[in-house]
């Protein structure tokens, strides 16, 4: 079978995005299936180190990556901490993939990654000059999730983007979601519920698995034998990391707890200045790590973080929780409670999960988690086997395969 995709992410971008769509398409291509990834030039979360010249000064660039083939075209910069220039970056993104897919014939399928939800309108024209089937894969709930976060609040802007999803989903020939709330918003959109396909995000349990918590990064970074409670991800607006620092403050009393944040993003230096004007001692700021060091920076923790604002009123399920369940890790959350990711983490008994924003109880949370290790070690066990038996990479690719010959033969 010959797959196209259409995304905005993909290597050597660091993150949930960009790896996810990279191992699917690396696991369809050892199935014998045939991958052609359309998508732009990296520019976001890129160790600019690793950028090569091909990246820094060609317009158009044609990869083979494990088999897969990759086809980039340059988009012009928009600044992202702008949300209007965010929003015109989303409909170059959905030009680029077109005008890129255009060129590139026989092909059986079209899978897209949303967000951005403009790359539907993408496939969808691609569906109809090629006819073809296309698949809409959603994570984030847009427009929805940025209504929630005050990023999107203009009326005409929004029932612009409310009419463009409806239009997607309807197009779509299935739409695929990592959780049973995503398909009810979608369905309560008007939606069939018969193309609305619970597939969960998957976890390379080879790549992320427990291992000493003593390793070459503590050392590295001189955490010594800490407890240390982590945060490793995007920092962006709907990540709670204040109430991180706001716990740290409450807890450093408690001399061997620390408090260690890893990545980048658009909060990032806000999040520092308030740490040194409340002058933690408790908390370590590191940069984003290469994608070889994550599995490292999880192990070297001893309780690993999942935060969200009380305004992400979205059923998400952050990419990281099931990273943190493969290393063998107690998940501590914050976030609303009747999400989905809640209920993974009560379903799988891999951590606590305490209300958005609640300072105090995230608090009583950690310390709970600091002085009991035989719970931290249920806890650690129960999410890494619950991740080897359902949310594995190899146990939802077949999923994800089924679909593709589903909708081929259809």
């Amino acid at each position: 079978m010959n797959i196209l995709i259409l995304t905005k992410y993909f290597l050597p971008e660091i993150g949930a995005a960009p790896h996810l769509f990279y191992e699917l398409s690396e696991s369809l291509v050892k199935r014998g299936h045939q991958v052609t990834v359309v998508t732009g030039f990296p520019t976001y979360n890129v160790d600019r180190n690793e950028l090569g010249r091909k990246y820094r000064r060609n317009i158009l660039l044609n990869e083979n990556m494990n088999g897969i083939k990759v086809k980039r075209l340059r988009e012009i910069p928009f600044p992202t901490n702008i949300p209007i220039l965010r929003g015109l970056d989303h409909f170059m993104i959905a030009l680029i993939t077109f005008l890129r897919s255009l060129f590139i014939s026989n092909q059986d399928i079209i899978l897209i990654y949303s967000p951005p939800l403009t790359i539907g309108l993408s496939a969808y024209l691609m569906s109809r000059i090629k006819r073809i089937p296309f698949v809409v894969n959603i994570q984030d709930l847009f427009p929805q999730n940025a209504i929630d976060l005050g990023i999107l609040n203009h009326k005409l802007l929004i029932m612009m983007f409310e009419r463009m999803e409806s239009f997607v989903y309807e197009k779509a020939d299935y739409i695929t979601v990592h959780s049973s709330g995503n398909k009810k918003h979608i369905v309560s959109k008007g939606i069939n519920p018969d193309k609305v396909k619970i597939i969960p995000n998957w976890v390379d349990t080879e790549f992320i698995k427990p291992t000493n918590r003593i390793n070459g990064f503590r050392i590295q970074h001189s955490l010594g034998k800490k407890f240390i409670v982590s945060f490793a991800g995007t920092m962006g607006y709907s990540q709670d990391l204040d109430i991180i620092l706001e716990s740290a403050n409450i807890l450093e009393e408690y001399k061997d707890i620390l408090f260690l944040l890893v990545g980048d993003g658009l909060e990032k230096a806000r999040l520092e200045k308030k740490a040194e004007e409340l002058n933690l001692k408790n908390v370590k700021f590191l940069p984003l790590q290469p994608r070889g060091r994550y599995p490292d920076v999880l192990n070297a923790s001893d309780v690993s973080l999942v935060t969200l604002k009380k305004k992400v009123k979205t059923p998400v399920v952050p990419s990281k929780l099931l990273s943190i369940m493969s290393s063998g890790r107690p998940v501590l959350g914050s976030m609303n409670l009747d999400g989905d990711a809640p209920r993974l983490i009560i379903d799988a008994n891999c951590g606590i999960c305490v209300e958005a924003e609640d300072t105090e109880g995230l608090s009583q949370a950690i310390l709970k988690l600091y002085q009991d290790s035989n719970l931290r070690e249920n806890l650690k066990k129960n999410g890494r086997d619950y991740v080897e038996k359902n949310l594995s990479r190899k146990f939802c690719m077949r999923k994800y395969e089924n679909l593709f010959i589903k909708v081929k033969g259809a």
